[in-house]
């Protein structure tokens, strides 16, 4: 692997839990460039012919094994989009750990929008992790926009974790989550805004086989003058289950919108959304302050809790 610097190794920290170069497949990518690539056994990273991405092919079976994919800027002024299509065979069972970090301390906007595809076969099963940072303290922004499409073949599961609690100016993510037959999602999402930045997070999962399911869970804390917006519609085309629930702690002059939407085309479709947006609860700071802690850290403990 080509040699990162200082920044570059904390942002890949943050963002993929790396100290040193992982152990399995993996691609790190940092201020546009491919500083690392390492293909396993059972699974092949090779790069698109027109340079856009890398396709990630993971061999029927595999068993245990992770691919990193994390990508980090630490130059002001860079945009990048990047298309990576994962293919995971039938009866697979792998971690996928991708995310990004930002630091700006330059004038000029840095954006990254990552397109990720993922085509997970039969009965395979798929953890996939996705953390976005920023940090610096330039002008310009930092934008991060990731587009997550799921295909879940009979009886697969993808459980995926969505965080972002730090740094991240301007972010519009968007879900789009098809199940066939017993096929199952499962979402947790982790955001905090704060100072002027916002986020929109958008869940579209259509639940066209019968037995499939998606539980799609978002906590949020909107602080300062920061803005959310959370869109989640299900739709149920089958004999299914879906649920999301969205839950909020507003603050100072933060704002938050939610917007639910349930779609039954099935009789045999069974749908449920919840949602509850509010401010951090009076008894709860009086009992931690009695405890010796100030205001300021009884609502860092709570946050913190919150965002587990």
């Amino acid at each position: 692997m080509a040699k990162m610097d200082a920044i570059q190794m904390q942002l890949l920290q943050e963002v993929a839990g790396l100290h040193e170069i992982p152990e399995g497949a993996y691609n790190i990518r940092a201020n546009s460039k491919a500083v690392g690539r390492q293909s396993t056994a059972n699974i092949e990273i090779t790069p698109k012919e027109n340079g856009s991405g890398i396709d990630i092919r993971i061999k029927e079976g595999t068993k245990h094994e992770s691919v990193h994919i994390p990508v980090v800027l630490s130059e002001s002024g860079l945009k990048e989009t990047v298309y990576n299509d994962f293919y995971v065979g039938d009866n697979a069972d792998v971690l996928i750990v991708a995310g990004c970090g930002i630091d700006n301390c330059g004038t000029q906007d840095s954006e990254h929008d990552g397109i990720h595809r993922f085509f997970i076969g039969k009965n395979a099963k798929v953890k996939y992790v996705e953390k976005h940072y920023g940090s610096g303290n330039g002008d310009g922004k930092r934008i991060l926009n990731p587009v997550t499409e799921v295909h879940l073949d009979e009886g697969s599961t993808m459980e995926m974790e969505m965080v972002q609690i730090k740094g991240v100016d301007s972010t519009e993510r968007s879900t789009i989550a098809e199940l066939k037959a017993d096929a199952k999602l499962i979402v947790r999402e982790r955001l905090m805004t704060h100072g002027q930045q916002s986020a929109l997070s958008i869940y579209k999962v259509t639940l066209d086989g019968d037995g499939s399911s998606a539980d799609v869970v978002s906590r949020s804390v909107a602080r300062d003058h920061s803005y959310q917006k959370l869109d989640m519609c299900i739709l149920g085309n089958a004999a299914c289950t879906g649920h999301t629930e969205c839950d909020s702690i507003i603050m100072d002059d933060g704002r938050i919108l939610a917007v639910p939407s349930l779609e039954a085309n099935s009789v045999d479709a069974q749908l449920v959304h919840e949602a509850a947006i509010g401010k951090i609860a009076g008894e709860q700071l009086v009992k931690l302050m009695t405890l010796g802690l100030t205001e300021a850290e009884a609502e860092e403990q709570i946050i913190n809790g919150f965002l587990k």
